[in-house]
């Protein structure tokens, strides 16, 4: 009778092995495996171990077989396996690729699994695992917008200093309004969320009137002055101002980052601006609202506050914005900003030069 190969381990071997058969975290498989050479090192034949474990003699013998030669090693690696041969050639997968990168449907904007199933003459899920493993989503789009603002680039360092390097004895306040929320009313009560269900929001509504928050975001600090009013004119721009100035210390230079708005530069405004000295305006680039910090302000109320409100009037909306401010202001967090102006410029560079040879095509 042939007699099976003997397993002598080291101390550290043996520990790694001991380790690996009790893991919760391993493969069942390598777990299995080192429990076999574990029972071997005691002098088990193959046919104890395999009823031990569950197994057959057969594979006892098999990783017996293979520690012996391979040490710990050959435990560890996955023996190759030949496997079936893929059904799609790559050939073919490499025309579904190209279809998906160069062509169109005829009867829809891009490719679904299904049109391209048919086209391809494949199963939907034959095309979804190629698009994976190519990175391929064309259920997706990307939106963007260049700048076409001539004085791009100096505006750009301009804001981006403040940031950065922002001037002494300065406070730099980024401001903007976000206009017209609505105080959206829900038609029917939703249902609360519970243990394998979550909460429920009709989806139509009824308007009770909008308002315009005007907000102020401290680059240093984080905090926000904040107002709501009815409209967004330059009357209510300039009361916007004469707000800030009553909650800022006298002694301060005040830099105001806003957009190009029209109201931002009125006759009026640019008056009010002459009799008060120490503010300073500094106007981001044109189609580059994501310039000005605020904005990350206004994406946060409207996610944790806003979008699945119910507001039975307008007081009850300008209610829940103040309650946001006053919180935030409790423990305001500033946006840490680290983008430089050379980087921005080198990737809207890349990204014109892009457009560009897309335009000339």
């Amino acid at each position: 009778m042939r007699k099976a190969r003997g397993i002598v381990l080291d101390a550290d071997t043996r520990k790694e092995l001991e380790r690996l058969g009790r893991s919760r975290s391993e493969s069942v498989r390598l777990t299995q495996r080192s429990r076999i050479v574990l029972l071997a090192a005691t002098g088990l034949d193959n046919e104890k171990i395999g009823a031990e474990l569950g197994i057959t003699r057969q594979k006892a013998g098999r990783w017996r077989s293979r520690f012996a030669e391979l040490g710990l090693e050959g435990i560890l690696k996955e023996e190759q396996r030949s496997g079936r041969p893929p059904s799609i050639s790559n050939r073919k997968r490499a025309a579904i690729v190209r279809k998906t990168l160069d062509e169109k449907p005829t009867s829809a904007t891009q490719w679904s699994r299904a049109l391209m199933s048919a086209e391809a003459n494949v199963s939907p899920s034959t095309v979804g695992r190629i698009w994976r493993a190519h990175g391929l989503k064309p259920h997706l789009v990307s939106t963007f917008k260049l700048s076409n603002d001539t004085r791009f680039a100096e505006k750009l360092e301009d804001v981006v200093g403040l940031y950065l390097s922002p001037p002494e004895n300065a406070i730099v306040l980024s401001c903007d309004e976000k206009s017209q929320i609505q105080a959206l009313d829900r038609t029917q009560p939703g249902l609360p969320i519970k243990k394998g269900r979550c909460g429920t929001m009709t989806h139509d509504y009824k308007r009770n009137g909008t308002t315009t928050l005007f907000a102020a975001l401290n680059t240093l600090n984080g905090s926000v002055i904040e107002t709501c009013m009815p409209k967004h004119r330059h009357q209510e721009w300039i009361r916007f101002l004469n707000l800030i100035k009553r909650n800022t210390p006298t002694d301060k230079a005040i830099h105001i980052i806003c957009d190009n708005y029209a109201t931002h530069k009125h006759a009026k405004v640019i008056a009010w601006l002459k009799r008060n000295k120490r503010f300073h305006v500094h106007f981001t680039p044109t189609s580059a609202s994501w310039l000005n910090m605020v904005e990350r302000f206004f994406r946060d109320i409207s996610e944790r506050r806003l979008r699945r409100g119910v507001f039975h009037s307008v007081d009850e909306l300008v209610q829940a914005v103040t309650d946001y401010v006053a919180r935030h202001n409790d423990n305001p967090k500033p946006f840490i900003w680290t983008a430089t102006a050379s980087d921005i410029l080198e990737k809207v560079k890349r990204a014109r030069k892009k457009l560009d040879k897309l335009q000339s095509l």
